[in-house]
């Protein structure tokens, strides 16, 4: 929360926070879903199929809590799984155009080939033209982020795809972050992730790494959160502040 006690209330605030960053961290730690690929296409397969579009959301929502649940009971499932049957029992009793399980496949394969939002390409580029080490670190698989940046053209930026399933524990434990800085060889103080969900910024100051929330959306962010050190509306954006 900000010194004054009152908490973040928009992103102006939160950029103008005065224990923002000088330097460029030694590595960008990048969260994959939603803040690199766009989830928006879900909805129009759902729609497709017969089921309202806004149970994409309700799913994603749903596949995070019961990630979350099962890693605080020190339990571990990958993302594949628990997205699966989280859509599985979405789709129940819905009138589709198809069974359940050929709609749970449908959509599965529609998340394979999302693309990235239009200023991740940009951003990716200009963070790695700054010398920053980037890498990415997901809830999902190593091979989803592969897919994603191939397809964006930027997997050579990164020097690794990493993902939780190696950690034994989602973000924002505190054990996923201590994965990706174990790997990459470095403090946590010399790390940023870089996230649009409030949750992973707050694993992952608690885990003593700086942090940059992307709000592409000019979203409030809770204050029940501990606050971002840097707030930009895009990764072309984090790149000039970082910059």
């Amino acid at each position: 929360m900000d010194p004054s006690g009152e908490g973040p209330h928009s992103r102006d605030a939160l950029r103008d926070r005065p224990d923002a960053p000088a330097d460029r961290p030694a590595l960008v730690v990048l969260d994959v879903n939603e803040t690199l690929s766009d989830m928006s296409p879900l909805g129009g397969l759902l729609e497709a199929m017969g089921a309202p579009p806004h149970l994409a959301r309700v799913w994603f929502a749903d596949v995070l809590r019961d990630g979350f649940a099962l890693t605080a009971a020190g339990a571990d499932e990958p993302f594949t799984r628990i997205g699966a049957e989280a859509l599985r029992a979405l789709l129940q009793g819905l009138t589709l155009d198809r069974d359940v399980d050929a709609a749970v496949e449908h959509v599965t394969t529609g998340l394979s080939a999302l693309d990235v939002h239009p200023d991740v390409a940009d951003g990716v580029r200009a963070l790695a033209a700054s010398g920053a080490r980037l890498v990415t670190l997901s809830n999902g698989s190593a091979a989803a982020a592969e897919g994603l940046a191939d397809r964006a053209g930027i997997r050579h930026h990164f020097e690794a795809m990493l993902s939780v399933e190696e950690a034994g524990a989602w973000k924002p434990a505190s054990a996923a972050y201590a994965y990706a800085l174990a790997r990459c060889h470095v403090a946590p103080a010399e790390a940023m992730l870089v996230a649009v969900h409030p949750w992973d910024i707050d694993g992952a100051a608690r885990a003593g790494l700086a942090t940059a929330w992307i709000n592409r959306t000019n979203s409030h962010y809770p204050r029940h959160f501990t606050a971002p050190q840097v707030v930009a509306g895009s990764l072309t954006e984090l790149a000039r502040l970082l910059a």
